[in-house]
């Protein structure tokens, strides 16, 4: 079995043409994306079906925290991921083993760090988010169910994902990703309206998303079982400790990996207070059009996942040519998709808000957002290709740079200028103009790392 999976990743590492190699790699991972985009939005679809607004806003509460144990994931995941790629590309398959195993432990001691940590203090971690009277106990229930009893396997499964792709099976690094999504929308509904009592329904939900997790993760350790004792990616701690190198690598390209998705969420986050002071209409509306515009990134976001590990390999594999056919193809790529987005969001933008809400009001001041806030979706995906380029290459401080100025410096700020300036549309408005600047400073630095010594150097 190990021989196979190794003739597999040679195959689409040094000998597949780009385009072949290109596809089996960002296909699976871009199916995947759209899979969890969907089932991110089940449970609050769901939910929303008992018409009760309490329920909606108790879960609704725990989604940022849900979204912080997929950036622990990312840290773990990603940052050894990337790391494991650049290793295979110098053929030192024991120490991406060690990197391997490594990662996976770090995983499965973080999310048990984060998951009794919310449990202890899950009352003023409750109260921070601002549950309440009405709000608390559905608020509980969902945490307890996908935070406290299903962080660890979420973790996990997201970790395992991001390694098993970096050796470059994205098929099987995708397909459990897609079954727990298949499943949690499938077991939603069963567990609110047919298995659990009126009044439950937000501990179904909690329990569903729950299983539908632990079963990916199960479908994972079948995958390295199938595998064999001699595969790259390994739980075993026989293999033993990589180098202090190595685990610096790892938290080198995690650690800014987490942060920026951290402050992704932050940025919606801040979007969603300050439209609120204009009408609840307003953030009704603004709340579709952050929806709908997630298609096209999440495809954007596979494409870059799928690209990274080829990129990370014939970095370290001196296979420049290969490396850069590879980056100018997936570039194409995700342009052509975000041009398509931007035709069909700015044509049918009235019936992309009308699959969402029937109000004449809202829908009319969502398709006037989307139109704006479409234009951003090349930009938007340009910064997020370049950030996984520095994280392909292991360079995680100019990831984090990049991640940093982008949200903190750029983005947010931009919001409130923006919005001081020109008022509920000047918030719309607020991401073009703030990643025109993103894109501008991004292939500044990335033009400067390219004529680099250590670039030259590790590519002569």
């Amino acid at each position: 079995m190990q021989s196979k999976a190794t003739s597999s990743r040679e195959d689409i590492f040094q000998n597949l043409p780009i385009p072949s190699a290109l596809t089996k790699m960002v296909l699976p991972a871009v199916a995947s994306q759209l899979i969890v985009l969907i089932y991110n939005m089940a449970d609050t679809f769901f939910v929303g079906q008992t018409n009760n607004s309490y329920m909606v806003a108790g879960t609704s509460l725990i989604l940022p925290v849900f979204n912080i144990t997929l950036c622990l994931a990312g840290l773990a995941g990603i940052g050894g991921g990337s790391l494991i790629s650049r290793l295979l590309g110098q053929a030192e398959t024991e120490e991406a083993r060690r990197v391997s195993a490594f990662s996976l432990y770090l995983g499965l001691a973080i999310a048990a760090l984060f998951a009794v940590g919310v449990a202890v203090f899950m009352e003023p971690v409750l109260s921070l988010l601002g549950a309440g009277e009405n709000t608390y106990a559905y608020a509980r229930q969902y945490a307890l169910c996908v935070i406290v009893a299903g962080g660890i396997p979420t973790v996990l499964s997201n970790v395992l994902s991001n390694l098993i792709r970096s050796i470059g099976l994205s098929h099987q690094a995708s397909a459990g990703i897609i079954l727990g999504g298949v499943l949690n929308i499938a077991l939603d509904p069963l567990f609110m309206f047919v298995l659990l009592p009126n009044g439950q329904q937000v501990l179904g939900a909690g329990l569903a998303t729950c299983l539908s997790n632990c079963v990916a993760f199960l479908y994972f350790a079948g995958v390295l079982l199938r595998m064999g004792r001699g595969a790259v990616i390994t739980f075993s701690p026989a293999v033993g400790f990589p180098r202090w190198q190595s685990i610096v690598s790892v938290f080198g390209v995690g650690v800014p990996s987490a942060i920026t998705s951290f402050l992704f969420d932050l940025d919606y986050v801040f979007i969603d207070k300050l439209m609120v002071g204009y009408s609840d209409l307003a953030l009704a509306a603004v709340g579709i059009v952050l929806k709908v515009e997630r298609f096209p990134l999440n495809v954007g976001i596979g494409i870059c996942q799928g690209m990274m590990p080829l990129v990370a390999y014939n970095y370290t594999a001196r296979n420049r040519q290969r490396m850069e056919d590879t980056v100018r193809l997936a570039r194409r790529t995700g342009l052509l998709v975000a041009a398509v987005s931007i035709l069909l969001y700015e044509l049918f933008a009235v019936q992309f808000a009308h699959l969402f809400i029937a109000d004449a009001q809202t829908v009319e001041l969502a398709s006037q957002f989307l139109r704006i806030r479409v234009l951003a979706t090349p930009l938007m995906f340009t910064s997020f290709f370049t950030v996984y380029l520095f994280q392909a290459f292991g360079q995680g401080r100019i990831a984090l740079f990049l991640g940093v100025t982008r949200w903190l410096v750029l983005n947010i700020p931009m919001l409130f200028l923006l919005n001081a300036l020109v008022g509920m549309f000047g918030l719309v408005w607020a991401q073009a103009v703030a990643d025109s600047l993103t894109v501008l400073l991004s292939l500044y630095v990335y033009r400067r790392f390219r004529r680099s010594a250590r670039y030259v150097r590790q590519l002569a």
